[in-house]
């Protein structure tokens, strides 16, 4: 899709069965002078939630893409990256843990490279709410695995808000197989693959509790990754 004059950036949401949590993020935006893309493919009334707000807040371009299956995380990333009007785009959690300010923030990185990801392992990093101490073991486990697999250079592959050139996630998605969490790891290789250049920023994050990955995905993950890495996914 090509871009659209006056819209200097989309932010993709994933809002899968997001009802309840959907219209405080949403309401919470003051201002934002892109547009937000809120995918909604789940089986409750997000999509009805999220509508109904779009008509009441007219400073603000909110677009409610709705699909009567599901998508997964991944797929859903993508539904809404390549909907998107504006030369750089990004995503972030309906669950709130990263606020519009720090999604603004990473925008404004991206001058001298293709994409800026925010990360709560690297210094300047701020966690309001940190997760459990096993929660964290496992995710620090997880993601050095998945930097010796990969050759990522990332500390933080999975936390959700990250931002691109639009132009850089064109060249890419037609290639992306992943559609389920582990759908950002394949992206960052993929980008990294191609030549674009990814900066990691330190952000400001908080718990929220709700987390939708549980051990059962993290094993589905890996066993995706692997996959792709040796098999079906190579740049």
């Amino acid at each position: 899709m090509t871009t659209a004059p006056g819209i200097p950036y989309s932010l993709v949401i994933p809002a899968y069965n997001e009802e309840f949590r959907i219209a405080p993020l949403l309401e919470g935006i003051s201002r934002f002078e892109g547009e937000l893309i809120v995918i909604c493919d789940g089986t409750d009334r997000t999509a009805d939630v999220v509508k109904s707000l779009a008509d009441r807040r007219g400073d603000l371009r909110i677009r409610c893409l709705r699909f009567d299956y599901r998508l997964g995380k991944g797929g859903g990333v993508i539904a809404g990256l390549a909907a998107a009007r504006a030369p750089l785009v990004g995503y972030f959690d309906a669950d709130g843990s990263t606020s519009i300010s720090e999604m603004l923030r990473l925008f404004s990185a991206v001058t001298s490279v293709d994409g800026a990801i925010g990360s709560r392992w690297v210094p300047g990093s701020r966690l309001t709410v940190r997760q459990g101490v096993l929660r964290r073991m496992e995710s620090r486990g997880f993601n050095l695995l998945i930097r010796l697999l990969f050759g990522l250079p990332y500390h933080d592959t999975q936390c959700g808000a990250k931002v691109f050139r639009k132009a850089a996630i064109d060249a890419v998605i037609p290639a992306m197989v992943s559609r389920g969490f582990e759908f950002d790891v394949e992206l960052l290789w993929r980008l990294r693959s191609a030549g674009f250049t990814i900066t990691e920023v330190p952000i400001e994050w908080q718990n929220k509790g709700d987390s939708r990955v549980e051990k059962r995905d993290m094993v589905r993950m890996l066993a995706g990754l692997i996959s792709v890495r040796f098999h079906r996914g190579r740049p």
